[in-house]
């Protein structure tokens, strides 16, 4: 497939949106999509020495409700993921961590949404000031990684990033 044209069509500044046409040379088989742009995010997954994680908890708009999540940013221009995540766990939580890892990358939700995400294990950390955006209200608090399982399996945390930055770190312990 060969992206033939790619019309911005609304730029919000987080994530614009543009009309794309791709064609597949060979079989001329066509699609016409809108897709929603994005910088991409980064994921910090902060595990403290008793294997507790750090979850933050917001109100999100599009889900209409408070949830329970990992903390993460959007990358700014010209960042790369890491040093969002270095930043943005400053900024949500007030932490800091002496050691990362990268977990998993991936997208969002590529049927529409041109969203990579990278989730980075953060340990060896030191508490800290949050330093929250002006439309941020953050509240933060630690969990058994038993305890986020549980909330996990019975549909109390149903955000993504948090589900697959959980069970990759646990299978990868």
């Amino acid at each position: 497939m060969k992206i033939t044209s790619s019309k911005k069509v609304y730029d919000c500044g987080l994530f614009w949106v543009t009309e794309d046409r791709a064609v597949d040379s060979k079989t001329n088989f066509k699609i016409k999509r809108s897709v929603v742009r994005h910088r991409g995010s980064a994921v910090m997954m902060a595990v403290d020495g008793e294997n507790r994680i750090l979850l933050v908890r917001q109100f999100r708009l599009p889900a209409a409700k408070y949830l329970w999540e990992l903390p993460a940013g959007s990358v700014d221009p010209g960042e790369k993921p890491f040093a969002t995540a270095r930043r943005e766990l400053i900024e949500e939580t007030g932490y800091r961590a002496r050691s990362w890892k990268k977990l998993a990358s991936f997208f969002v939700s590529p049927g529409f949404v041109a969203e990579r995400m990278t989730i980075y294990l953060a340990t060896g950390l030191t508490a800290g000031e949050a330093q929250p955006m002006q439309d941020e209200r953050i509240e933060t608090r630690w969990f058994a990684a038993a305890e986020v399982e549980r909330m996990i399996r019975a549909g109390k945390i149903e955000d993504a990033k948090t589900m697959i930055g959980y069970f990759t770190w646990k299978n990868g312990k």
